[in-house]
């Protein structure tokens, strides 16, 4: 049983109109050309960019500020590297003026230091501004 005669199929040409395919190109070509940006490569960029970048580098690579409280002449003090202090007002006002706030800041103290103050530091720290406090036991080794 056949369907279809041989006869038709041969008959029949194919034929493709290839004037609309090549307007869609040239079409496509004029809306890309139109369309993309041309921006400088990264070797071409101002190298203000650099140093900018190493100065805040620098600012990172400071040490962060650490609080010792240990036994002074007359009894636990607040130690900021080289500085003593009884209070917390001007351990305070010197932690404001430490420039990079994102280092954590670290508080240490000694066997038998009060709560009170190690607490008391930790504030000091958190209200100069330092988002990141952490407490560490000041371990100190024996005199030889």
């Amino acid at each position: 049983m056949r369907l279809t005669s041989r006869s038709g199929r041969h008959q029949a040409k194919i034929e493709l109109q290839m004037t609309s395919m090549i307007d869609c190109v040239f079409l496509l070509l004029i809306f890309f050309m139109v369309t993309s940006s041309f921006h400088k490569t990264e070797r071409e960029l101002d190298p203000a960019v650099k140093v900018q970048q190493a100065a805040a580098q620098a600012a990172s690579d400071l040490a962060p500020p650490m609080v010792d409280i240990v036994r002074g002449t007359g009894g636990f003090v607040y130690r900021l590297g080289g500085r003593e202090f009884t209070s917390t007002e001007p351990l305070e006002a010197v932690l404001k003026q430490f420039e990079n706030k994102l280092v954590p800041a670290a508080v240490r103290a000694e066997d038998g230091a009060p709560f009170l103050m190690a607490a008391s530091a930790i504030q000091a720290c958190k209200s100069a501004g330092f988002s990141l406090v952490s407490y560490v036991p000041l371990d100190r080794e024996p005199a030889r």
